[in-house]
């Protein structure tokens, strides 16, 4: 009988295909484990009206631990027109799975590690003061809180009497939106608690603290979104200064972050920001290690469930390929971030030194790699398919 049960969570796209190469990864790798197969998805939006039933989250309930590939979404009235003739006007509304997924769950945590690989071709590269070029390594570890901020799906549009009310009675409101009709107004709001905002921030000094990261950047806005941005910063100080004095606390506002990660990217350590703030800064950064398809995530709520995905998207149209040619490499380390939360960190460390291997090597490159565009005929210009790769990583594991 499996050790472990993990739920599989296939989703839209590349997902179904990113997936099942991780799968095969960790069987190579030892991981003793049954994978069961959960709905989730565009498929099940327009079929039944919920991307998200009520059957896969039983699922993740019960055995905690989810490997998900990726989610298609689209804007309101596409989705509404996608839905199935019988199911048309009878007022169901889409929303992100992955989303509810993590509202309903409590997934407050979010951990993107940003690591070069040595050898990878798409790392970020400089001009040092001399004119030459310097390719500075970089290890940063994003925090994003999770279920907050402008991802809360607190908004409306025509919002309704007594909240437009509620809105009129802040003068900034009144001022400078006043002039606008009820109907003509779409609302979001930005949405920071005390008991949220304080889980993220400690998360980042904590794990800066047990690997040895010199500091913890909050990367949010705090000069102008006082009370939210202004929140996470007034905490972090007051953490900083009475339990963890030993690592050094920075403040960085998001677009200033922006333009330094391309001047110094080697002087950060462990970045938290909030929801959207922490979405832009982790792609940012995954950018200078070669891309999404090496940009990995975690999420984890406070009685132990844990969701492991790569951040990219389900990219359709290179899922309809004859042959696969999307890079593995985020949902694998994906499947390694997992093995860690589980504590089978050998299995992990072991992944993670045949994917370094094959990337230093150089011999075996997926078409980003080589810096081509995403189409079917890069297999004839050298290029490895997805299956190609997942096969050179897991030669080097045996």
């Amino acid at each position: 009988m499996a050790r472990r049960t993990i739920v599989a969570l296939p989703g839209d796209g590349i997902g179904a295909v990113v997936l099942k190469e991780s799968l095969r990864v960790l069987d190579a790798a030892g991981f003793d484990a049954e994978y069961i197969y959960g709905d989730i998805g565009w498929d099940f939006w327009c079929r039944e009206g919920n991307p998200l039933p009520q059957r896969t989250i039983d699922l993740i309930a019960k055995h905690k631990i989810a490997l998900f590939g990726a989610i298609t979404s689209k804007p309101k009235d596409e989705a509404v027109a996608e839905l199935a003739p019988e199911l048309q006007g009878k007022g169901f509304n889409y929303s992100s799975p992955i989303v509810g997924l993590r509202q309903h769950f409590g997934l407050d945590i979010c951990v993107r590690p940003c690591r070069s690989y040595k050898g990878n071709p798409l790392n970020f590269i400089r001009r040092g003061k001399d004119g030459a070029p310097e390719e500075p390594m970089v290890d940063v570890v994003i925090f994003r809180q999770n279920t907050e901020g402008l991802y809360g799906g607190v908004e409306w549009s025509n919002p309704p009497q007594q909240v437009y009310d509620a809105l009129m009675t802040h003068p900034k409101f009144r001022e400078n939106f006043g002039w606008c009709p009820r109907e003509e107004l779409a609302i979001s709001t930005r949405i920071f608690t005390w008991k949220y905002t304080e889980r993220i921030v400690r998360a980042a000094f904590e794990y800066a603290l047990k690997y040895g990261y010199k500091s913890v950047t909050v990367c949010e806005k705090p000069n102008v979104i006082r009370e939210t941005s202004g929140l996470m910063w007034k905490i972090a100080k007051e953490m900083q200064k009475t339990d963890f004095p030993g690592v050094q606390l920075w403040n960085t506002n998001i677009d200033a972050q922006m333009m330094w990660l391309t001047k110094n990217p080697e002087d950060y350590g462990v970045i938290v920001a909030g929801n959207m703030f922490g979405d832009i800064v982790s792609d940012a950064f995954a950018g200078l290690i070669g891309g999404l398809g090496f940009a990995c995530s975690a999420q984890f709520s406070e009685d132990g469930i844990g969701v492991f995905e790569p951040t990219h998207g389900s990219a359709p149209k290179y899922a309809g390929y004859d042959v696969s040619i999307v890079n593995p490499v985020a949902m694998i380390e994906s499947a390694c971030m997992m093995l860690d939360y589980i504590d089978e960190k050998a299995i992990a460390v072991r992944i993670r030194k045949a994917i370094a291997d094959v990337i230093e090597e150089g011999r075996v490159k997926t078409y980003d790699m080589m810096k081509l565009a995403g189409k079917p005929e890069v297999i004839a210009m050298g290029a490895a398919s997805t299956t190609e790769m997942t096969d050179a990583i897991i030669t080097r594991l045996r």
